[in-house]
């Protein structure tokens, strides 16, 4: 049965005892999920996300004594409000996000509702201020995809989301266009969706201009999923209709190198060296930097 709840939008009651933390499950399987992220799920009253994200964390973590609020994938600020709201009252919650709830994800919501929130002097203010608010990082959809073809990523790399839901095209774009100037391997999320079939061709067509058509590229689907699909192509011979929504894609530098493993795979990765001159000559070994 159902535990009677406060909403967003109640009185503040007694706050002793609640938390709020924001997880990451990771790529899905229950082998990545954090220890910190189990216990948490375990030890939460209640267990707020988007439909299929709950689901995946009474799959991987299961069975939970939680409380179960699952909602729309558009409603994130009132999913951050109705958190801070619950763990005001005294109970422990947990806001749960695939992969790192940090990139593009909740974590960033959950804070922008307690930023806004105390910015206004709101009702709620000092009571959301008293709870205890924790982030639970994750392994993020790039790292995982990463993790199956070698080391993309392992030089200078950035993460950029092609979603214009919140942000103009026209400053991907330039982002974008700024990332391949500067030769940096790029990870784009959300990179496609029937309400945007035409911008990851416009994508791939912009890198085109400043990399060659060798440029490896990693498609990863699912990665650590039952589902998991791997793809490695090059930036000549990748399209739009090999991605959706649930891609991640690795576009590499002009360092990222690519060859055949012996299981007939392929392995990829990006030298932590850059080698400007194009002759193989390793310009900087730096150790022991934290990862």
């Amino acid at each position: 049965m159902s535990r009677p709840v406060a909403r967003a939008g109640a009185a503040p009651l007694a706050s002793a005892g609640g938390w709020l933390r924001v997880v990451g499950l990771g790529p899905g399987s229950a082998g990545l999920l954090a220890p910190e992220a189990a216990e948490a799920f375990r030890d939460a009253d209640d267990l707020i996300g988007y439909f299929p994200y709950v689901e995946m964390a009474v799959r991987l973590a299961g069975p939970l004594r939680a409380t179960l609020h699952a909602s729309d994938n558009r409603v994130e600020m009132e999913r951050a409000r109705h958190a801070f709201a619950l763990a005001a009252s005294g109970r422990k919650v947990v806001v749960v996000s695939s992969g790192d709830p940090g990139i593009f994800a909740m974590a960033t919501a959950v804070i922008e509702a307690l930023h806004a929130e105390c910015v206004s002097a709101g009702e709620h203010a000092a009571a959301w201020q008293a709870v205890d608010v924790g982030i639970v990082p994750g392994i993020s959809a790039a790292q995982a995809a990463a993790s199956r073809v070698g080391a993309p990523l392992g030089h200078d790399f950035c993460v950029l989301s092609l979603s214009d839901n919140l942000k103009p095209w026209e400053v991907i774009e330039r982002r974008l266009e700024l990332a391949a100037t500067a030769d940096l391997v790029l990870a784009l999320y959300n990179p496609i969706s029937k309400a945007r079939p035409w911008q990851l061709g416009r994508a791939f067509d912009l890198l085109r201009r400043h990399l060659p058509a060798t440029t490896p590229v990693v498609l990863g689907r699912d990665i650590g999923r039952p589902a998991e699909r791997l793809v490695v192509s090059t930036l000549g011979e990748v399209t739009p209709e090999q991605v959706d929504m649930r891609t991640v894609v690795i576009v590499g530098s002009s360092q990222t190198r690519a060859f055949p493993r012996g299981d007939g795979a392929t392995w990829v990765y990006t030298p932590r060296w850059y080698d400007e001159a194009g002759d193989g000559e390793v310009l900087s070994n730096d150790e022991g930097s934290p990862t």
